[in-house]
């Protein structure tokens, strides 16, 4: 075996292991199409070399010249893979230059079989043999073949597309990719053709030795190709290493991890997101599926913040209970975001969610210590208006007990005045209806109740507070003033509960009337429709105003100055206020006292006529 047929033969198995190797990572990563295109390269300079080899050792012009015209096909092949190689590596080229070339280079093939002893030569008119590498190697002589411009040109617009895309590439920021990757094809193809320019159209009788150019074009792939795979792999290892830690950082944090792929309606969840949901390891999950799980109450809810989020390709962010195949009901907090794809159709959901029962029951078991907390201060508030509510119920009891009297003496008269005692009924019966109004306030204010929220009429509501206070203001001196428009819009909210806030304001500002030896002893509550929303009512005092240093803990619970007092009052009222959806804050006046005031959303009946 000569030296020519050593190297040769093992610049193609160098090819083919090469290709080999990229043909796996390929086969394991179908979308790494780069790989594959760079096997079907290496495998054509392989199979290239073979049919240079078998020029360099052929015996006749015939064996010469069906080497040369079959080379073409590897050639053809070759410059394929390079065009898709480029396009899927660089990610760049113009696609109609791709095709001029694939045209160009497929079409140069039909001369190569039809016209002449193949593509390079019309005829082979004598075989040479002259020395290369120590041994004697065939060199074919003839014309040139004038098709041959073709798949020269074919290579010149290879180069130009190239060139075309590498410019792209570093003008993007991939400036290894273009200076190696493209350098290296532009360099080698552009020997390659040099020397088959000089090989046939100048007749110097030299071998054919253009597979080395590949081969070394090649080289310069695989390493980069291998580069990549090792960054990759590396990638990889940090990849785990991420996946790794954000999985400790989500179990610590107690969340469950799940992944909607909108296209095939299939749901990917972490172990503790099944647990969360009471789905098994192995089962699969759909949307509709997870739907199920959820509260009837509540189904509906999520099925409108996720049809929101994806419309929008936006976030949600939710709580919902999640009913549990052993008939468990367990709370949950959901957030996640929609991804799009870069037409803005949304692809894929991602979200996080974790249990939140123990919160959930805490808020719960805080509301109601917050209503018994209220019922106490309902109590505590009704002891201070006992003596007001017995001259309240006196005072009719009283009336009926002297028309009774009166009715009494007019029926021992022989003829006694009906119309006298018509008219003494009809006061008993008003005076009786007064007593039962007093006691059904009374009742109402002391019950143990929820927030039952309803349009209510703001006039109605602040009459009935200052009958249950007047006798009380009357007892302290003070004077109590009310301005409620007949017009202002009703308002949506709990009677009782809000009657319970106007009494904790008013007997504040009168206990801070209590200190105050001047004559102008006033409650004034006032009402105003602060936009289209909401209507404000304004408590306001003439005493002597809130220290500034106790003004921003007003509202803190327990805080009191007030040598009998819980503190709870004003905390209540704001968390009454508050679950009515408005605010309650206090500021000192101009002049002498302080402010409290508080605004309620007007009902939708009164907002909509």
């Amino acid at each position: 075996m000569n030296w020519v047929t050593i190297i040769w033969s093992m610049f193609a198995s160098a090819c083919l292991t090469m290709a080999a190797m990229h043909l796996v990572v390929w086969w394991k990563q179908r979308a790494a199409w780069a790989h594959l295109l760079f096997s079907f390269a290496a495998i054509s300079t392989a199979v290239f070399a073979f049919f240079e080899l078998s020029i360099m050792l052929a015996k006749t012009p015939a064996e010469i010249g069906t080497a040369m015209r079959w080379a073409q096909v590897p050639l053809w092949l070759l410059a394929l893979s390079l065009v898709g190689f480029v396009h899927f590596y660089l990610h760049a080229g113009r696609p109609w230059l791709a095709w001029l070339v694939c045209g160009l280079r497929t079409l140069s093939l039909l001369p190569n079989f039809l016209a002449g002893s193949s593509l390079n030569l019309r005829e082979i008119t004598t075989l040479k043999h002259i020395p290369f590498l120590g041994e004697f190697v065939a060199v074919a002589v003839g014309p040139p073949n004038p098709w041959m411009l073709v798949g020269q040109l074919s290579a010149v617009l290879l180069i130009v597309f190239v060139a075309d895309a590498s410019i792209t590439a570093w003008r993007r920021g991939d400036h290894r990719k273009a200076l190696i990757v493209g350098g290296s094809i532009i360099f080698f193809v552009t020997a390659a053709l040099v020397d088959a320019i000089v090989v046939f159209w100048g007749n110097v009788g030299a071998p054919i030795i253009f597979s080395q150019f590949y081969l070394a074009l090649v080289a310069v792939m695989g390493y980069e190709l291998s580069g990549d795979v090792a960054r990759a792999a590396q990638l990889a290892r940090e990849l785990r290493e991420s996946e790794q830690r954000m999985s400790l950082a989500v179990d610590a944090a107690d969340f469950g991890i799940w992944i909607q792929d909108l296209a095939r309606n299939e749901i990917w969840a972490s172990d503790k997101w099944r647990e969360l949901f009471g789905f098994s390891p192995s089962e699969q999950l759909q949307f509709e599926n997870v739907l199920q799980r959820l509260h009837t109450e509540d189904r509906d809810r999520a099925q409108q913040a996720m049809g929101l989020a994806l419309r929008g390709g936006v976030g949600y962010e939710l709580e919902f209970r999640v009913c549990l195949p052993d008939g468990r009901v367990r709370w949950v907090a959901s957030h996640g975001r929609v991804e799009s794809d870069a037409k803005g159709q949304p692809i894929q959901v991602r979200g996080a969610s974790r249990d939140v029962s123990a919160s959930k029951n805490t808020e719960q078991e805080m509301r109601l210590l917050r209503q018994e907390i209220a019922h106490a201060g309902r109590v505590s508030m009704m002891g201070q208006l006992a003596s007001a509510l017995a001259h309240e119920i006196n005072q009719p009891l009283g009336a009926i007990l002297r028309n009774a009297e009166a009715a009494e003496l007019f029926m021992q008269s022989e003829s006694p005045d009906l119309d006298e005692i018509r008219a003494i009924l009809a006061d008993i019966r008003k005076d009786d209806e007064r007593a039962g109004n007093v006691i059904e306030r009374m009742r109402g204010l002391l019950r143990r109740r929820e927030l039952d929220t309803r349009p209510l009429d703001l006039g109605e509501l602040v009459v009935d507070v200052v009958s249950l206070l007047r006798m009380d203001a009357v007892a302290r001196k003070v004077k109590l003033d009310t301005e409620v428009p007949v017009d202002l819009p009703l308002v949506r909210g709990d009677r009782v509960h809000l009657q319970q806030v106007l009494l904790n304001l008013i007997l504040n500002g009168m206990d801070a009337l209590d200190a105050v030896s001047r004559g102008d002893r006033r409650i004034s509550m006032s009402a105003r429709s602060e936009g289209a929303q909401w209507v404000e009512i304004a408590v306001s005092d003439t005493g002597d105003g809130i220290p500034a240093e106790v003004l921003p803990h007003v509202f803190a619970s327990f805080f009191t100055t007030k040598s009998n007092g819980m503190g709870m009052g004003l905390s209540i009222a704001r968390t009454i206020i508050e679950a009515h959806g408005g605010r309650l804050w206090a500021a000192n006046n101009d002049g002498a006292g302080a402010t409290f005031r508080f605004t309620l959303p007007i009902a939708s009946e009164a907002a909509s006529s």
